[in-house]
């Protein structure tokens, strides 16, 4: 039975692609910054029982070199999918920076020490699309790259840690590596651990802001995400390549109606008029979460996924069905309540 080894393993992504993994026959392996609190993983322990797989949590953390050797020891493959993605930007660029490259190059190198045959490189479309010029919004597909003295923190991170992984494979052909540029990831949450991927839904849902942004992300549902990774180690030449994974930009405003007439009638005051800009600056300045999207305003990402459809047999299900269902399982995991 093959082995795969998946980083990051209380992230949201993550846990789906375990349960791809597992459903599918794989024995997992994953990693965790600390096993002391075992509420943490208890949905990943469920999932093990329900799908009737294996899965084995071990401890090594980004930033350090312990427990990476013992996590790739006896793996066929590595799912690298761990990566910072804080709530907030920070002051220094280097805390995105640092642990982002630094913990793909340690993956990287445990990897090939080991004889690991692949590695599967879960990068972003922050990678493509990020530091463009406002208008600037013509298509863009895996032959872009982020302009890197234009590009925001995360985006930067992204960058310079994707890159960092093919320089690797250039100077290691022994060890193939494949590279996933996913858009903002939705699709329903598997515990109460709800990350920033879902954050918008959260706060329309939740009416933590009084209107909408003028932003539009492309999107990917977790579960497409979660089969894209699975097939990204199974298609021979998918080795080599990176893969655009996101489905047609989506305005914050059809979201926003999208919650709205699901959710209005169960007493969800979600927002549907539009947030100037002015207004979200001001707001950003105490809000950190609002701060990442000053980025984003009047930039519609615009990408070309037909490459992963064709190598992959990546689909996209429809992007109301992704919102209504991440909505949904914030509503029963107690993340959001609605406001009279």
């Amino acid at each position: 039975m093959t082995t795969t080894l998946v980083t990051g393993a209380t992230g949201f992504i993550a846990g789906h692609v375990i349960e791809e993994l597992l459903t599918h026959g794989y024995r997992v392996r994953s990693t965790v910054r600390s096993l002391r609190d075992p509420s943490r993983t208890a949905h990943l322990r469920d999932l093990a029982d329900r799908t009737g797989g294996d899965v084995e949590l071990v401890e090594a953390d980004l930033l350090h070199d312990d427990g990476w050797a013992a996590a790739v020891d006896g793996c066929d493959n590595v799912l690298h999918v761990a990566s910072p993605f804080p709530p907030a930007p920070p002051k220094d660029a280097s805390e995105l920076v640092r642990p982002a490259v630094e913990g793909t190059l340690r993956v990287l190198r445990a990897s090939e020490v080991a004889g690991v045959r692949r590695v599967v490189v879960t990068s972003s479309v922050a990678a493509i699309t990020g530091g463009r010029p406002k208008g600037d919004d013509r298509v863009r597909d895996e032959s872009d790259w982020t302009d890197e003295d234009q590009a925001a923190p995360y985006a930067l991170s992204k960058t310079l840690a994707e890159q960092a992984a093919w320089r690797f494979a250039d100077d290691h052909p022994s060890l193939e590596v494949v590279a996933l540029n996913p858009g903002m990831v939705l699709g329903p949450l598997q515990n109460a651990a709800a990350g920033t991927s879902v954050a918008t839904v959260r706060r329309f849902l939740g009416r933590e802001v009084p209107a909408v942004p003028a932003m539009s992300l492309a999107t990917i549902d977790v579960r497409d995400l979660a089969h894209a990774q699975r097939r990204a180690l199974e298609v021979p030449h998918a080795a080599g390549n990176r893969y655009v994974c996101a489905g047609p930009d989506l305005p914050m405003l059809e979201m926003a109606q999208m919650l709205h007439e699901e959710f209005g009638p169960l007493g969800y005051r979600v927002p549907t008029a539009r947030l100037p800009y002015w207004a979200m600056w001001l707001i950003a300045r105490v809000d950190g979460e609002v701060r990442f999207g000053l980025d984003y305003v009047d930039r519609p990402e615009r990408l070309d996924a037909s490459k992963a459809g064709a190598a992959l047999g990546l689909t996209m299900r429809p992007v109301r069905e992704s919102v209504v269902d991440t909505a949904r399982s914030l509503i029963e995991h107690g993340l959001v309540r609605p406001r009279g």
